[in-house]
């Protein structure tokens, strides 16, 4: 609880973040007794290895080894495992639907609107409990380690629901993606004791965090990284990125550890990891921010001053905003808290479900808008092919909206964004009309929720004035909390609310295109409600 409080930069929700490690346990050993094919130690234990931002062991020295792995394709373990499960059951899945709109009734949540690609119709479907898990928005930028369809699908949905969205601003660059194509290298390469090398030959993390060095958090080793680029120590011909040395290790530690790491780098950039070191720079890797919850997951609005929690609406994983991961995610919580909170909607779910419970009759124009919008999208006829508008969007929000931020480059990057949504977006070309499988309609659709999920970062981006986690700015460069944290708290006078930013951002799409602000308190009280057990800010060094 203390690294990924820490690890937030203090702008976790501590409630949340003890739900999470008190849970994380159990949640393991339920996917050991489904069948996940965790790694084994030699006396048959789940192998664990450490992962970065996990604190050193008390009197021991070392790192924390806190990570359960399944060699290097945990995730692809856990999914297939949970899907596998899922077989046992009577759940029927709607393959190749894409999810256009929530159906909202007031301040209470319905079910969705959408899209059956397959045969052309739309759907309304009706639910007591729909829960978002669409993942994040990587595709916002050019080079980004997530899938394709990570298109900010969920943000935009409840954005255009009238709902804000939370701590846009804060997007985590991994510091190893695969140079030129943004794959991503996972931290567990460093957690087998992989290091990152200039074109001098060193090991320069020791540099930059003396003592985790290359398990220093993600914000801390991706800033690393461009800081080496940027002072001239940076290898190939541009000398634009680093190596991530392997080729040190044990053979068998490569062959049985990083099967998948070996082999995605001979595909993707023609290295053999036991003899080369791998090319990589920072790439986009995952959004902090997203649609915002508290620690059971219901999906929250505020008004006048207080959290109103939205009947009917879930969110969990990397498109909700538990707040677990603050201003900077740890490595290896993302699949955690998904496991701990997509069990916990269900056992909520399961309390509240009346079984056979009738649905409430809706009015035929819930709904209305989302059609009227899917038709002029699919018979747009502007100038601005849909590829050319998501290339400039992309290469605007990885120009301006990047690693480093200063005052000039987020003004920029909000009046870019504000052209293109405003102007270029509605003069979109769309010219497959057609229903069934209209690829080029699915991607103009994604590319107008891509676009909204980027007015809400940069507009958040710009708002915040000072450096905390994944958020850097070169003019702000300090972390501004109600007390000053590198002095003792006697006899500080504490900044009110107005003039710290110890604060969650919240984000509101308005009908003219336009953004507008608000913030909601960090919650520093733990489960049990007690202030005596929560984390005081402190400085984050490692």
């Amino acid at each position: 609880m203390y690294d990924t409080v820490k690890g937030s930069d203090w702008l976790g929700d501590q409630d949340a973040i003890h739900f999470l490690a008190r849970e994380a346990a159990r949640a393991v050993y339920e996917l050991e007794n489904y069948g996940c094919p965790f790694s084994r130690t030699e006396d048959g234990k789940i192998y664990q290895r450490a992962f970065g931002g996990q604190s050193l062991k008390f009197g021991k020295g070392g790192q924390a080894r806190r990570t359960c792995a399944a060699a290097d394709r945990t995730g692809h373990a856990i999914l297939h495992t949970l899907y596998g499960q899922s077989l046992r059951y009577d759940v029927h899945y709607y393959v190749e639907y894409f999810a256009l709109d929530l159906l909202m009734v007031g301040r209470c949540c319905k079910g969705v609107m959408a899209w059956e690609l397959e045969s052309g119709l739309l759907h309304r479907f009706r639910a007591h409990h729909t829960v978002l898990a669409t993942g994040g928005a990587g595709r916002c930028y050019l080079s980004c380690t997530a899938a394709h369809t990570c298109t900010g699908d969920g943000l935009a949905i409840a954005s255009r629901a009238g709902l804000p969205l939370e701590d846009m601003e804060f997007i985590q660059f991994h510091p190893t993606g695969i140079y030129g194509s943004g794959i991503l290298i996972t931290e567990g390469v460093r957690g087998e004791g992989g290091k990152l090398v200039n074109s001098q030959g060193e090991f320069f993390m020791e540099r930059y965090a003396p003592n985790a060095k290359d398990l220093a958090s993600r914000d801390i080793v991706s800033r690393a990284i461009t800081m080496e680029v940027l002072e001239g120590r940076g290898v190939g011909l541009k000398k634009d990125h680093v190596y991530l040395q392997l080729h040190h290790l044990p053979l068998e530690t490569i062959r049985t550890r990083l099967p998948g790491i070996s082999h995605l780098s001979w595909v993707f950039s023609g290295v053999n990891v036991e003899k080369e070191p791998i090319p990589v720079i920072p790439t986009v890797h995952y959004n902090m921010g997203g649609i915002p919850t508290n620690w059971k997951a219901q999906v929250l609005s505020r008004e006048n001053e207080e959290d109103t929690i939205i009947d009917g609406l879930w969110a969990a994983g990397e498109t909700a905003c538990v707040s677990i991961h603050g201003a900077n995610r740890l490595g290896a919580n993302s699949l955690l808290e998904l496991v701990v909170f997509g069990k916990a909607i269900a056992d909520q779910i399961d309390c509240l479900t009346r079984p056979g419970e009738r649905h409430e009759d809706l009015s035929t124009l819930i709904g209305e808008d989302t059609i009227c919008r899917f038709d002029a999208t699919r018979h747009a006829k502007g100038c601005v092919p849909v590829v050319e508008l998501r290339e400039e969007m992309q290469q605007t929000m990885q120009k301006y909206c990047s690693v480093f931020r200063t005052c000039d480059t987020l003004q920029r990057a909000c009046r870019e964004m504000t052209r293109l949504y405003t102007c270029d977006l509605p003069d979109l070309c769309v010219q497959d009309q057609s229903l069934i499988w209209n690829t080029e309609l699915v991607e103009a659709i994604e590319l107008q929720n891509m676009m909204l999920s980027c007015m809400h970062i940069v507009y958040a981006a710009e708002n915040r004035k000072e450096s905390r986690g994944s958020h850097a700015r070169e003019d702000f460069k300090e972390r501004i909390d109600e007390y000053d944290y590198t002095k003792p708290l006697e006899g500080q006078k504490k900044r009110s609310y107005k003039e710290h930013w110890r604060k969650h951002t919240l984000t509101w799409a308005r009908p003219d295109g336009s953004i507008s602000i608000s913030y909601r308190p960090v919650i520093d009280t733990t489960l049990d409600e007690s202030e005596a057990r929560h984390v005081p800010p402190t400085v984050r060094i490692y």
